[in-house]
């Protein structure tokens, strides 16, 4: 007796799909594609053949068509709380747009920022946003005439890319004369320590994320007229306790501090409480990005937030206009504000 191979599953191809649907090809490929001049009627009967089927379109056959509808986010690393619910919004963004999303983390490595974007240039992507890239901006502006790009956190100005930035000035001015309109006077900052082989904090060629927080902190001080009262105390990415409490057993002990980041201040804060200090009664603290942390009641940390809804939307809106053929760089800026809690 003779037992028949079993039939291997019939491929679901777009020409499938048009024909449950009741539709032409040319109509299913202008519903995937989201374009103009669809009706909801038609999208609605092609989607349900989509999701009956079980129709996953092949990217490179896309690819070849001209667009793959995946956008590649490459960040500096995993571990910061601000960036989940940044990515979170890129995505829900994207997906508004009917573009996917491809996740990748440099950790923090040049060597390997740029070997994940050639992957990415390579699997034929959209286009790409990057979040606070280690790269300096003559690596970007070449990868840029590769591929459209645009950069969060990167505060450069370019012609060959976009840059999406919540304005990190602004945000510590903010910081620093809510401070002072607290009554404080001697408000010093917490700053991101400089990279090996820098060393003038000063440095207009400065990179830093923290930089432009620092010339915000400056100006609310100077504008206070509190400029001799300035200090700003550099510090590393880990529980800096050494730095920490140099700054809590100064004998000119400041009564506020401005973190550069909540990174900064969230294990600022909780080494002064640590050490027997009162906050905000004995130090106050103010932090930046208001990132998962910062609400916790135990934390009930006074920060920064960077308004991660409009920093999606605005990076996905000047991304999707570089796809659609649009040349002159646009440089975006996101106002931020202060959610106020018990740290200061």
């Amino acid at each position: 007796m003779s037992v028949k191979a079993e039939e291997k599953p019939k491929k679901v191809t777009i020409r499938t799909v048009a024909e449950d649907a009741g539709v032409s090809v040319a109509a299913v490929s202008k519903v995937m594609r989201n374009a103009y001049g669809v009706s909801d009627s038609l999208r609605e009967k092609v989607e349900e053949s989509i999701a009956k089927l079980g129709y996953r379109p092949s990217t490179a056959a896309r690819a070849m068509r001209g667009k793959t509808f995946t956008v590649g986010v490459l960040l500096i690393d995993l571990a910061n709380p601000f960036l989940a619910p940044l990515l979170r919004n890129i995505s829900d963004e994207l997906e508004t747009k009917k573009f996917k999303m491809m996740l990748a983390a440099g950790e923090s490595s040049l060597q390997l920022e740029t070997a994940l974007i050639d992957q990415m240039i390579d699997f034929q992507l959209d286009g790409l946003i990057l979040i606070s890239p280690r790269m300096p901006g003559d690596v970007l502006a070449n990868y840029a005439k590769q591929i459209p790009m645009v950069i969060i956190g990167h505060h450069e100005s370019a012609t060959a890319f976009d840059t999406v930035n919540s304005d990190d000035k602004l945000g510590a001015e903010i910081a620093t004369k809510a401070l002072v309109e607290a009554g404080h006077r001697d408000i010093w900052m917490l700053t991101l320590g400089q990279t090996e082989g820098e060393a003038d904090l000063s440095s207009e060629a400065d990179d830093r994320p923290s930089a432009p927080r620092e010339n915000g902190y400056r100006a609310a001080m100077e504008q206070a007229g509190f400029a001799e009262r300035i200090k700003v105390i550099a510090s590393n990415l880990t529980a800096d306790t050494e730095t920490y409490d140099a700054i809590i057993d100064a004998p000119d002990r400041p009564s506020a501090v401005f973190a550069w980041s909540d990174l900064t201040a969230v294990p600022f804060l909780d080494r002064c409480k640590a050490r027997g200090l009162r906050v905000p009664e004995d130090i106050a603290i103010v932090g930046y990005d208001n990132n998962t942390l910062a609400a916790l009641e135990m934390i009930n940390l006074s920060s920064i937030d960077q308004n991660t809804e409009s920093l999606a939307r605005a990076a996905v809106s000047t991304l999707l206009g570089r796809i659609d053929g649009r040349t002159k760089a646009e440089h975006r800026l996101i106002t931020p504000h202060l959610v106020r809690r018990k740290s200061s």
